[in-house]
């Protein structure tokens, strides 16, 4: 399967650019050249993904994702000494047939600052600025995709639905930032051994089902706009972690994923929280996902790799 290097790159609590290079060198189903009347060399022509109303399209089709965290690639590619683990992890990707990728690329602001002290932030700061960057980046640039990299807490804006938050919320607002008409798509993070950690395993698959049904349902009827699953994982850290719970979790989520996509919904796609190297143990969250060490898991990516592909 082609890797199609959709950059997600993410900014703390600010939009995240979709970047589609969908681009292989004698492929010219996907890939157009033209030559240069100097130099004969050749110039290469790729599609963006876009959107109609609950769907990502691609090549005038519905296109579905399968992908990774990676929130290292920029810390990594500056380091000649480590840059080679960026190379290598977007071949293991391509291998099994991911298809997006996302990072990091973020810092905390002075005047007006989003985060005004640790841990505390400004909404209507936040509010603002998500607006005026979306309309900014839509005004040079009408090709890429905008999201805002939230998790999917609810707010006031319909304050029914902070009964599906885990007990607490963090200050956005699912439905009200996810509104705004730059933005093209939704997303939520799920960690229920963070979020939920006091619950019994029964509870805190009840709380991911609802978690994932209700932000579903809202992008459908509400935001009419697609939705990624853009973070989810299981940490080897947590109280009665195996490899076989991670495996049941990934199976759970990517099954969600796949139904949605399957029967028309908007759930466009997942990415696993995080893809990660060998010998990389200094960067190493609980929650890597190495494919050399986790045949079972990878497993499991490789074949819904394959379903979602199989829908376009």
């Amino acid at each position: 399967m082609r890797f199609q290097n959709l950059i997600l790159i993410a900014f703390i609590v600010a939009p995240i650019i979709i970047r589609h290079g969908n681009c292989r060198i004698g492929h010219h189903h996907h890939c157009h050249h033209r030559n240069h009347l100097d130099n004969n060399s050749k110039r290469y022509h790729c599609d963006f993904v876009q959107r109609s109303d609950t769907h990502f399209i691609l090549d005038g089709k519905v296109h579905f994702v399968n992908g990774f965290n990676a929130y290292w690639l920029m810390y990594e590619a500056s380091n000649s000494s480590t840059s080679n683990k960026v190379t290598s992890i977007f071949k293991e990707a391509s291998k099994h047939g991911l298809n997006v990728a996302r990072t990091w690329a973020f810092n905390d602001g002075g005047y007006r600052a989003l985060q005004i002290s640790p841990g505390y932030y400004d909404e209507n700061v936040f509010k603002d600025w998500v607006s005026e960057m979306a309309t900014y980046v839509k005004s040079i640039d009408k090709n890429h995709l905008l999201e805002i990299g939230l998790e999917g807490f609810y707010g006031e804006s319909m304050p029914e639905k902070k009964q599906f938050n885990p007990g607490y919320q963090v200050g956005t607002d699912f439905i009200s930032n996810n509104q705004i008409p730059q933005i093209d798509f939704a997303t939520i993070h799920l960690y229920p051994d963070q979020w939920v950690s006091s619950h019994d395993q029964e509870a805190q698959d009840a709380f991911v089902d609802k978690w994932v049904q209700s932000h579903i349902q809202d992008s459908n009827d509400i935001l009419k706009k697609p939705i990624l699953l853009t973070e989810f994982g299981k940490s080897s850290k947590s109280n009665g972690y195996s490899m076989d719970k991670r495996d049941s979790y990934f199976q759970k989520l990517y099954n969600a994923i796949y139904n949605s996509a399957s029967n028309g919904g908007p759930c466009g796609g997942g990415l696993f929280w995080q893809l990660m190297a060998q010998e990389m143990d200094n960067l190493k969250d609980g929650y890597e996902v190495i494919f050399e060490e986790s045949p079972s898991t990878t497993n499991i990516i490789s074949q819904q790799s394959h379903r979602m592909s199989n829908l376009e």
